[in-house]
């Protein structure tokens, strides 16, 4: 009986033998202890690692910082030295500008004077907002006139005007031009023609305002203009796009051109040393403009003057460039609301554009 119940136990031993196996390896280490505890190191590693990488990043992090402080910096030392220099430069500027003006104010001086030695004390004078207006009266052997020495403080100041503002019309004279637009001067300005009707057109070329009003690439006529810096343009236009180009605001056309550069230019033959009222107009060296009515065909007034005598006296007061306008009979120099001179058929003549200074 005893040997059988030994194989019985043996046999159930073998049986149980696994599950006790277990249970023995269950009490000495737990696996679900474990399992916890590899997850902790497993979870710990990775914050490591992800804290390593993070701290990486903040070094390059800071390492771009530093790289963009060093650039700003860079930049902010160039600003700077960059804000030294220009206002060095505007120093500079700033010099050569009172310089320039007190060499243009003595270089208008030095023009007055001149023009007081020969022409004597200016008998009308304007020191306006717009412009400063001299005006001389001129008399010379043989001839009477007056000029006007301009010097623009608003390019927009001078202007050119048609006769009631129309390209074709019965024309103005210069005193009416000049107390339509309330002007401190008026001269006439460029050569016309009429029709059957008695109607004007103006020869050439006409600006007003910027806009061409005539044109005409008539290469006989010279066309005298001032750009949007009212400094005078006298060129040969040839296409429109020219105008717009140079920047002309006003301008009209007749001959022939008396001075260029300081030089006089030749004279064309049906023009030449003919005594005749004259309308002209040029700027000094200093680039101050002259507007000039001399009267004519007047016996015991005025008989006129001869362009070669007209450039060579343009060359003693420093003109450096001057132009013919429209004269004869059309010759009217208005000032102060008032027309000075005497026009040759004993009253104005209606014309078709005037050169207006406002005051």
């Amino acid at each position: 009986m005893l040997p059988v119940l030994g194989k019985i136990n043996r046999f159930f031993l073998f049986l149980l033998a696994p599950a006790l196996g277990f249970l023995v390896a269950f009490a000495l280490d737990n696996p679900v202890d474990k399992l916890q505890t590899e997850g902790l190191k497993l979870s710990s590693a990775i914050a490591k690692s992800q804290a390593d990488e993070l701290g990486e990043r903040l070094n390059d992090t800071k390492v771009q910082l530093r790289n963009v402080e060093i650039v700003i910096e860079d930049i902010q030392d160039r600003s700077k030295k960059e804000q030294k220099e220009y206002e060095q430069q505007n120093k500079k500027i700033s010099s050569a500008l009172e310089a320039s003006k007190s060499q243009t104010q003595k270089s208008a001086d030095v023009l007055d004077t001149i023009l007081s030695n020969m022409l004597g004390k200016p008998i009308g004078q304007h020191f306006g907002k717009n412009s400063t207006v001299k005006v001389y009266s001129l008399q010379e052997g043989g001839y009477r006139g007056y000029m006007a020495k301009v010097r623009l403080n608003d390019p927009n100041a001078l202007k050119m005007v048609l006769a009631n503002n129309s390209v074709k019309s019965k024309g103005e004279t210069t005193s009416q031009a000049g107390k339509r637009t309330g002007s401190l001067l008026a001269i006439n300005a460029g050569g016309f023609m009429s029709d059957k009707q008695g109607n004007l057109t103006p020869l050439g070329i006409t600006v007003v305002d910027g806009k061409i009003r005539t044109f005409s690439n008539n290469a006989k006529l010279s066309f005298v203009g001032f750009n949007n810096k009212g400094h005078l343009v006298g060129t040969s236009i040839k296409t429109q796009a020219q105008i717009t180009q140079q920047g002309i605001l006003q301008g009209a056309s007749f001959l022939p051109r008396l001075l260029q550069g300081g030089k006089r230019l030749p004279i064309p033959r049906e023009w030449a040393n003919a005594r005749q009222p004259r309308t002209l107009i040029g700027h000094f060296d200093n680039g101050d403009l002259l507007l000039i009515v001399i009267d004519g065909r007047r016996d015991g007034w005025s008989n006129g003057v001869t362009l070669e005598e007209a450039q060579r006296k343009l060359q003693e007061w420093h003109v450096v460039d001057a132009y013919n306008l429209d004269g004869g009979g059309s010759s009217a120099f208005y000032y102060n609301g008032k027309l000075l001179n005497k026009p040759s058929g004993g009253k104005e003549r209606r014309v078709v554009s005037n050169l207006v200074i406002m005051p």
